[in-house]
């Protein structure tokens, strides 16, 4: 059973970004609101999400630019409690990422029961934050020390805001991710919001046989239908909040709309 099908229990599932306010320690922190105005806002977005009939949520602390590829305590622990808070009212399955720090993400997943995170596994990249060299050897032996082998590790193979070293193929990249235990590869465009080239899409696609391919940035209502068409899921942000600004509160209305594209979509795949 692949990591999608185990934890959302259907076919081509559209997981909805829940974005933070800026945490303690980051410019974008609210010091006067402090934790309670971050869970308040996130409190509405979740419940306009889940009314809205999405199949996952997942919390990222996306207000925290400039980014960091190594977070502070202060920020886990922020993010710990601002989920924790929210968990009584939480319906479906969520992920984290604490961008750009996968040791801090798999900690908040363990203490918070999420099913999975997002975050740079594998690979070598120059990015905007500085190279990104993650060691997914050291992560497996943390991740399986701290009790959180169950966490599903969902890994951008072409992260935003970056390129590869090597300048390896997205094709060698998934194969590599999928020999190592990735249990699911995101393709990104370059930044949030911005959506992923369809040939890196179907490259990642076309490369892997054991491991779901989703699409992680960028997916609208104009192109869902297409992205599904080539891939098993998607990950939406941006084009759900109003006026379709990734700062701006979740618009219910674009989510239900999205539901209803997605779940054409799904009918369709079938058909075909």
């Amino acid at each position: 059973m692949d990591a999608l099908t185990r934890i959302f229990g259907i076919e081509k599932p559209l997981i909805a970004m829940c974005h933070l306010g800026g945490l303690p320690g980051r410019p974008r922190h609210d010091a006067a609101g402090g934790i309670d105005a971050i869970v308040e806002a996130l409190r509405a977005d979740v419940a306009a999400l889940q009314d809205a009939g999405v199949d996952g949520l997942l919390f990222c602390n996306e207000n925290d630019l400039p980014y960091l590829t190594r977070v502070g305590t202060e920020v886990a622990t922020a993010m710990t409690a601002v989920v924790t808070a929210l968990r009584p009212e939480i319906r479906l399955p969520f992920g984290v990422d604490l961008l750009w720090d996968p040791f801090a993400s798999i900690a908040v997943a363990r203490a918070t029961g999420a099913a999975f995170v997002r975050e740079v596994f594998t690979g070598v990249f120059d990015s905007d934050m500085g190279l990104l060299a993650p060691d997914l050897g050291e992560l497996a032996g943390y991740r399986y020390a701290i009790g959180a082998g169950d966490v599903a590790l969902f890994g951008n193979i072409t992260p935003e805001f970056s390129r590869s070293v090597a300048g390896r193929s997205v094709a060698e990249r998934a194969r590599g991710a999928e020999y190592l235990g990735i249990d699911a590869l995101l393709i990104s465009g370059q930044a949030a919001g911005v959506g992923a080239e369809m040939a890196d899409l179907r490259e990642a696609k076309g490369a892997v046989t054991g491991i779901p391919v989703l699409a992680n940035t960028g997916v609208n209502h104009e192109t869902v239908s297409q992205v599904l068409a080539l891939v098993d899921g998607a990950i939406v942000g941006t084009s759900l909040k109003v006026d379709g600004d990734t700062w701006n509160p979740v618009d219910a209305d674009r989510a239900k709309r999205m539901v209803e594209l997605v779940a054409a979509a799904r009918e369709g795949s079938r058909a075909a």
